[in-house]
């Protein structure tokens, strides 16, 4: 009796495995392995010491009221995040920096409930590494880095399309006194809850760099 209950232990479990339940709808989608590692926010390295933000005051008040739409579709501005820290960070799916999008992710989870948010804009202007849909980029993003924060249409930072928001941000200066174009893929703008400073950071500063943890830190709502 013994050994057919040994027996039928492995059928027992089989059958209980069989009967998983789907993840609920609307749930985020699991991620497993490293890439799920690399976005958890108990990895992320204390903050060191912040490079000094600049002073804008209401030089970039049209920005917030500008109209957007999420990726998504729907009709969205800045305004809607009023109060909280923003990251805004032009990105893209097939670029050598594609991964900082693990640490981002990371920032999110971690500051989220501080009154943060990462804001992502899809760009397909530097070697033409964002090519997709909005379908398939937001598919791209939950998919392979489990993206929970809010990512907007996909638009142009330079050139003479340049959207009116990016037409505000590139006239801010990073700590190499850099203004002007967007450089590359994942180019940051760390804005203070209070809308009174913004701290750049040029494309290959990673999110979990320690001086733009500090930005971070700094903006977050008083």
């Amino acid at each position: 009796m013994a050994r057919l209950a040994v027996l039928l232990l492995p059928v027992a479990a089989l059958a209980c495995a069989s009967k998983k339940e789907p993840p609920p709808a609307g749930a985020p989608p699991v991620v497993y392995g490293a890439t799920a590692a690399a976005a958890d926010p108990a990895r992320l390295p204390a903050a060191g010491e912040a490079p000094p933000p600049v002073e804008v005051g209401g030089r970039l008040a049209a920005m917030w009221t500008t109209p957007i739409q999420t990726l998504a579709g729907q009709p969205t501005t800045l305004d809607a995040f009023a109060g909280k820290a923003l990251l805004v960070v032009n990105v893209a799916s097939k670029c050598g920096l594609t991964p900082q999008y693990t640490a981002l992710e990371a920032l999110q989870k971690k500051y989220g409930p501080r009154g943060f948010t990462v804001v992502g804009f899809p760009c397909n202007q530097f070697g033409g590494q964002e090519p997709g849909t909005a379908e398939q980029i937001q598919e791209f993003c939950s998919t392979t880095y489990g993206v929970t924060f809010p990512m907007m249409e996909k638009l142009d930072v330079n050139g003479e399309g340049r959207h009116p928001i990016y037409q505000e941000l590139v006239t801010i200066p990073d700590a190499s006194g850099h203004s002007g174009d967007i450089r590359w893929n994942f180019e940051k703008f760390v804005i203070a809850a209070d809308r009174a400073t913004v701290t750049r950071f040029s494309p290959r500063t990673p999110p979990d760099d320690p001086s733009l943890i500090a930005a971070v830190e700094a903006a977050l709502p008083r």
